[in-house]
């Protein structure tokens, strides 16, 4: 099957069949194929029988496919993932956040504590990024942690405190949300951040999609690229294009950090998607010795915004104190970030 007679039908993926199928199990994938509104085409060789497919194969499962006994390969032309390729729309997008936009070259910061503790801390640490160059201010109200002996966050009354920390320095404002029962509580919350043990909760993004308010979709640390992409587009699939994608570190056997920051998803992402991408230097390294120089390569890698972690006084701090900047680090960082920024 030449590429040219694949572009020409539209063919989105591609099955090689083994020598001397069984007809009977052959036509069996025939008709389940045409059973999801599949076009099939065949294209026979000398010694290989090749079945083209168009239409939506992303409810094709890869692996399932190889796994029959009359499939040798099975491959896509085309993403699974639709409205989130580039193919669907070359262009960047660019996100608007009350006057902050991603994804257009102006490398936005969103800074403040992993969780909202107490209103003293927040209003100090609120002040203090603004007046270093942060454009928008985070903080956890609902924390899910891997213990449930663990501090779980103040949760509406912390939004509370988040959203009067909001006027009072005039910085919109990101916050995790954890259900979909949350959502009335956010409609103050500039930006909704989709934390990664989230990332698959299908019907959490279904909701969000009805909205037009942006989302912040956080990299789950098990996931793939493909897998972050196919979650923006449950996002985009509802009618909410305002997505902004967070790289936050993945798990592998390094055990010297809390996560790997996966510095090379950002071209990835970027070669296959339009969507805008940040990276949360302070979740990928778990250290804080460490999230300026990653915070800088990822600047230098392509990154549409940061997402720092600062507290006053992280060694009290009840999440991730270890992971924080204090304020004249971020201070620090912020400088370097500018002149980086006239440099690349």
């Amino acid at each position: 099957m030449s590429k040219d007679l694949i572009y020409q039908k539209g063919i989105v993926m591609i099955i090689v069949l083994k020598e001397n199928p069984n007809p009977a199990e052959l036509n069996s994938l025939r008709d389940w194929l045409r059973s999801l509104n599949l076009e099939v085409h065949y294209s026979q060789g000398s010694s290989t029988t090749l079945m083209g497919l168009i239409g939506d194969t992303s409810q094709i499962d890869l692996d399932m496919m190889k796994s029959l006994p009359v499939v040798d390969k099975a491959l896509r032309i085309q993403d699974p993932f639709k409205k989130a390729s580039i193919k669907f729309k070359p262009e960047p997008s660019v996100v608007k956040v009350d006057g902050v936009s991603f994804g257009d070259g102006s490398l936005p910061i969103i800074a403040g504590p992993c969780s909202i503790e107490n209103e003293s801390i927040l209003m100090d640490v609120a002040s203090s990024v603004k007046s270093n160059g942060a454009h928008m201010l985070r903080g956890g109200a609902f924390k899910p942690r891997t213990s449930p002996y663990s501090f779980q966050g103040m949760r509406e009354k912390g939004l509370e405190l988040l959203i009067a920390a909001k006027k009072k320095v005039g910085m919109p404002i990101v916050s995790e949300i954890t259900e979909v029962s949350q959502i009335d509580l956010f409609e103050e919350v500039d930006l909704i951040q989709v934390g990664a043990r989230n990332m698959q909760n299908f019907e959490l993004l279904k909701e969000l999609s009805k909205s037009k308010k942006p989302v912040l979709l956080k990299r789950s640390p098990a996931a793939t690229i493909e897998e972050l992409l196919m979650s923006a587009e449950y996002i985009l699939n509802g009618g909410n294009e305002n997505i902004i994608l967070c790289e936050r570190g993945i798990k592998t056997f390094e055990t010297s950090t809390k996560n790997t920051l996966d510095i090379s998803a950002i071209p990835v992402i970027k070669s296959k998607s339009h969507l805008p991408v940040i990276v949360d230097p302070s979740h990928g390294t778990g250290k804080n010795n460490l999230v300026i120089p990653m915070a800088m390569a990822a600047v230098a890698a392509g990154a549409d915004g940061l997402m720092i972690e600062v507290h006053s006084a992280p060694h009290t701090a009840l999440c991730d104190g270890p992971q924080a900047l204090v304020p004249d680090e971020f201070a620090a960082l912020s400088k370097k970030i500018s002149n980086l920024k006239e440099h690349l």
